[in-house]
Parts: structure tokens; sequence; C-alpha cells
């Protein structure tokens, strides 16, 4: 079982920079797949930026370029560096893992971003 916990969400202005973590359990390196979700208030969760364990990443074109997903795996945290955020980027945002065919998720984290 692997249990995510995510911190680093916020308040911040429109053009502003925001960096979420997401700290596993298990060792980052033995997990198949990590991702960033988002919900947007009054829609579906939509995907945000997968990385593999070959450590290729894939972002959603409305991302791309302004956010980077990493990971640590000495501190087992996997990590969402968000530049020029616009107020259409605020969401609750979650991490997933999968790991031996489950997939686990982080709490979530509120982001707002302010015209």
């Amino acid at each position: 079982q692997v249990q995510l916990v995510e911190s680093g969400g916020g308040l911040v202005q429109a053009g502003g920079s925001l960096r979420l973590s997401c700290a596993s359990s298990t060792s980052i390196d033995s997990i198949t797949v990590t991702d960033w979700f988002r919900q947007i208030l009054g829609r579906e969760r939509e995907f945000v930026a997968r990385l593999h364990s070959d450590s290729r990443a894939d972002y959603a074109n409305s991302v791309k370029g302004r956010f980077t997903i990493s990971r640590d795996s000495a501190q087992s945290t996997l990590y969402l560096q968000m530049n020029s955020l616009t107020p259409e980027d605020t969401a609750v945002y979650y991490c997933r893992a999968l790991y031996r065919g489950v997939a686990y998720w982080g709490q979530g984290s509120q982001v707002t971003v302010s015209s």
C-alpha cells in the first residue's frame, strides 16, 4: 500500500509560481507511473502531467511549457512546478501513483490563482 501526502498549494496572483509536493510512503523509484491531475469546480478530474519510471514526462497541452513534473528519489517525493499561472489553473490538484496495478491518490491541494 502507498500513502501519498501533498503539500504546497495556496493562493497566488496570475503570472506567479507554485510548487506542489507529494511525499510517498514507498520508494518513488519503485512506482511505475506517477501523475498529477486536477479538478476544476463543476468539472471532471483531468490529467495534468505524468512521470514514467524511465523519467519520460508527458503533459496536458494546457500546461505544456509552464509546468514541470519531477521527483526526488532520496526524499521519495514527486513535485509539480507550476509557472506562469493563470486563473484557469485554479483547481484542486491530486497526485496519483500506480503501484503493482493499484492506483493511490493524494488528499488534494487547493491552488487558487487570482487575476
